[in-house]
């Protein structure tokens, strides 16, 4: 838990603390605060025996705080205790803090020790206009702010005192539960917490891996816990499975490269000498899952939820570290590692992100693509550049640009798009052609004509050589939004299309993992006549409450948060009633999947992140990122001397920069 500080005001007034949206440490003033005002505030009392510190602290408080004027504000309050109490500290914890990083605060025997602070996007708390009338307020009102992260309580001997809590906002019953849900989930290694399992039904007779924890289900978790101001469980998460990355692994008598993060873990104990038990950690890379599918999202997650743990929490001294920065240089080798593929996007088999079954995604699915391009911006912001990584981090320049264009010019659909290809001709042989990976217009859905509102678009969900995947995956869509991977204009565009289609992509639940859903003889081909992913459930077509907090983010990086508390009221709603299920089924979301788990735990965190997300909006915005406009200067087609070499970016210029 994180130490608390107390403040105390002396005064009998009304509280004079007025909230004024839902930003921490955002208040608002009123018009004036008289001069002669007197607001003596005292230091807590720290738990040693040290008359002297507390004598010295509250003198220096009566004198300093006497006379407050208009620009008077807590803030200032608030600073002034922490550097005093700074001096009287035995012990210094150095960190590293960014802007809009909170305040770090160490403590020794109660007394502030260290103190980190720079300058935040959010206005500082101001002490709001206090009244002359000394019989306002009585002697037992309290006044609470609120604090997303830190808690300054008061308490202070005498009367006509009053206590200044800055906490957290009162939270519903849902949350209430759904907090306690989470805790529940946690699971400890050694004593100490390091992941959260999949799901916790406590009627599940036969949990199969849903008592592991999962990489890419952790994540929601991680940043609930982030965003509550709890890192230590996000600290040893991502240091465990570090450990994990260098376990050997084979299936079959063959080995994958070396970089591939495991799928999940689970804590076991296994026996040792006199009858005594010792825990160890048991990941799984692929060998023991369904399908016998490897991870390729899980490193890509770690690497996200990396540099989320540095923004969010300010210990940046945790990338820096030798050990995890070969964690991402090995991470980053095995995905840029030289192949055959002549696209820039990454090769993968079916089944290996969130959607882990047969459901026709293999080759270049935008999800893979979409988080590839996010933990390569993470890696080249964390990246210690030196002369071991300058060959690195090019790579990792020259392979953003790249896949930027690819995914922006030929997974974009609109109606100009469908219209342009449902034009095109084939069987072109040119380095001019126009139709180059040889679609055929014919593979144009019939739904996709009508489905497409005039405003939207989206990013297909698939391409390759004569094949374009049309339905519409709604964890890439999302993460080309938070990335940037997408344009402005194109990440508006998908929002738009969301909002048209609400019925289709929310329904009931929010929100549909794909759309539409494979049926008939495409389900039995394409799927293997999967018995779990029958048309609109669990992969197919089902609603999936976890991706909640990431239509969250995309929407506040848009600038559409009404669209994001929508779906977040709507499924307030419901989840608790249903019992926090994995995923609902049918075309609308309406029932409860037919194989779904009770108490999913990245559906409890999924809620709970997206709530913190809108009430801390200074919070999200570091966790999305801008358009990096350095990115589209870059191109490897002017480092080659062949004259075979032609760039086809020059003419689609002023589409990019849109």
């Amino acid at each position: 838990m994180k130490p608390s500080y107390t403040l105390l005001i002396s005064r009998r007034k009304l509280p004079f603390f007025t909230r004024k949206h839902q930003h921490p440490f955002r208040l608002s003033p009123f018009n004036n605060i008289p001069n002669n005002t007197h607001l003596p505030i005292y230091p807590p009392t720290p738990p040693c025996n040290n008359n002297i510190q507390s004598t010295l602290i509250s003198r220096y408080f009566h004198q300093n705080i006497t006379n407050f004027n208009k620009s008077s504000c807590l803030s200032h309050v608030v600073n002034s205790t922490l550097l005093l109490t700074s001096n009287f500290s035995t012990s210094v914890e150095s960190t590293r803090v960014n802007n809009n990083d909170r305040i770090l605060v160490q403590q020794h025997n109660g007394i502030v020790s260290n103190v980190k602070h720079q300058q935040q996007q959010q206005q500082p708390l101001v002490i709001d206009r206090i009244d002359k009338d000394e019989n306002f307020i009585k002697d037992d009102e309290s006044v609470v702010v609120d604090d997303a992260h830190k808690t300054l309580e008061g308490v202070v001997s005498g009367s006509g005192s009053v206590s200044v809590n800055v906490s957290e906002r009162v939270e519903s019953y849902v949350e209430k539960e759904a907090w306690q849900l989470l805790r529940d989930a946690v699971v400890n290694y050694c004593g100490s917490p390091v992941g959260t399992v999949a799901a916790c039904d406590p009627n599940d007779k036969l949990p199969l891996n849903y008592d592991q924890v999962f990489i890419r289900d952790f994540v929601p978790s991680a940043l609930a816990f982030l965003l509550k101001g709890e890192g230590e469980i996000v600290r040893n998460f991502l240091l465990h499975t570090l450990q994990l990355q260098s376990w050997e692994k084979t299936v079959d008598c063959y080995s994958p490269g070396q970089g591939l993060m495991p799928a999940s873990f689970k804590v076991r104990s296994v026996p040792i000498d006199n009858n005594k038990f010792e825990e160890v950690l048991d990941p799984d890379f692929g060998e023991s899952a369904i399908g016998r599918v490897a991870p390729v999202d899980s490193g890509l997650w770690w690497i996200i939820l990396l540099r989320a743990y540095g923004k969010l929490t300010g210990d940046y001294a945790l990338q820096e570290r030798v050990d995890v920065q070969t964690g991402i240089k090995l991470i980053l080798n095995l995905c840029l590692t030289d192949g055959f593929d002549m696209f820039p996007s990454l090769l993968v088999t079916d089944g290996s992100c969130m959607i882990d079954r047969r459901m026709g995604i293999h080759g270049h699915p935008l999800e893979i693509q979409a988080l590839f391009y996010s933990a390569l911006r993470c890696s080249r912001e964390m990246l210690s550049v030196n002369e071991g990584s300058t060959n690195l981090v090019r790579a990792i320049n020259n392979r953003l640009s790249a896949l930027s264009f690819h995914i922006r010019q030929y997974y974009w659909v609109d109606m100009k798009k469908i219209n342009e290809i449902y034009r095109y001709k084939t069987e072109e042989y040119s380095m001019d052609a126009t139709n180059k990976f040889n679609i055929y217009p014919d593979q144009i859905p019939l739904w996709l004509m009508d489905w497409v509102p005039e405003e939207g678009g989206y990013m297909i969900g698939n391409l390759q050589p004569a094949h374009m995947d049309f339905r519409f995956f709604t964890l890439g869509n999302l993460w080309s939004i938070v990335s940037s991977l997408g344009t402005p204009k194109q990440n508006t565009a998908v929002l738009n299309l969301i909002e048209a289609k609400w019925d289709d992509l929310v329904g009931h639940m929010p929100m549909k993992i794909c759309y539409p859903a494979l049926e008939y003889e495409e389900w039995r081909i394409i799927t293997g006549s999967d018995p779990k992913n029958t048309p609109w459930s669990y992969h197919n077509g089902g609603s999936w409450p976890t991706l909640i907090w990431q239509f969250t983010l995309a929407c506040m990086k848009m600038g559409r948060t009404d669209l994001a508390k929508k779906a977040i009221d709507m499924a307030e709603k419901r989840l608790i009633a249903d019992r926090w299920p994995e995923y609902y089924d049918t075309r609308t979301g309406k029932f409860i999947g037919k194989q779904s788990r009770l108490y999913q735990t990245w559906t409890i965190a999924g809620f709970l992140t997206s709530k913190m997300l809108v009430e801390n909006p200074e919070m999200a915005s570091l966790l999305f990122w801008e358009e990096d406009y350095e990115l589209l200067e870059i191109c490897v087609c002017a480092l080659s001397k062949s004259g075979r070499m032609k760039c086809s970016r020059g003419a689609a210029k002023s589409q990019i920069l849109v």
